[in-house]
């Protein structure tokens, strides 16, 4: 019975669902816009755009072979990850620089398996490496950021209809991808009115000699690129097909 009953749940979480109504997807962006572009909304939601952040410091580190020490999120929504091992050369350069540009890019990864019509199994997958990151979390703060996002995660998927689960898992990938180039303007702000050596491009820039700004920009570039394609790939691909 137990095994029937776990194989009747994973088939449900990798079916597949109707994909949404044009309207929808487009009244999912302007949600998920509406939230990154004012003030309490995003303030709170930005908790998510650290959890991904520190989430690709994380696992950048981890494929170039460096020992993870643990991760640190903040009630200002800033986080730490902290890795050992050699302390330059390309693995560490790839570790601080995966912050920025991880946010969108998990968006682009969510909109892969949304147009191929597996949106529970988007919410599942989010779960899991929610769950994957709880065991690295070092501070309460950290912990209640991770639990909260994951059980509203798992509520919807769980207890609500294809319909609902759909709208959500719309207005979260949205997010991600609209998030990803707002805290790249709030850092270039925040280098030019107090200048912090310990921001991801001051960093960058003491490892590879390049100034800060530039890799500010490239964090923009990135981020505004992979903005351009997923709204190609989720509004605009059957009107202006490639």
């Amino acid at each position: 019975m137990e095994a029937q009953t776990f194989g009747n749940v994973m088939q449900e979480v990798f079916s597949t669902q109707p994909a949404p109504p044009d309207w929808l997807v487009i009244a999912t962006a302007v949600v998920a816009l509406a939230v990154v572009v004012t003030g309490a909304p995003w303030r709170i939601a930005r908790n998510v755009v650290t959890i991904a952040h520190e989430g690709g410091h994380a696992l950048v580190a981890l494929l170039c072979g460096r020992q993870l020490q643990g991760i640190r999120l903040h009630s200002d929504t800033s986080g730490v990850t902290v890795s050992r091992g050699r302390p330059d050369g390309v693995g560490m350069i790839l570790t601080v620089a995966a912050g920025y540009i991880t946010p969108s890019l998990v968006g682009l990864a969510g909109i892969l398996i949304l147009n191929v019509d597996h949106i529970t199994a988007l919410l599942w997958i989010s779960i899991l490496l929610l769950l994957a990151m709880l065991f690295l979390i070092r501070n309460l703060y950290g912990v209640l950021s991770i639990v909260i996002t994951g059980g509203v995660v798992f509520l919807v998927s769980w207890f609500t209809p294809a319909e609902v689960q759909g709208g959500f898992a719309y207005v979260f990938t949205w997010f991600l991808l609209f998030s990803g180039v707002r805290p790249v303007i709030e850092l270039q702000t925040q280098r030019s009115r107090t200048p912090s050596p310990s921001s991801d491009a001051d960093q960058l820039a003491r490892l590879t000699g390049l100034p800060g700004t530039l890799w500010v920009f490239f964090f923009g570039v990135v981020n505004v690129a992979v903005l351009a394609l997923g709204v190609w790939l989720l509004v605009l691909r059957d009107y202006f097909p490639l």
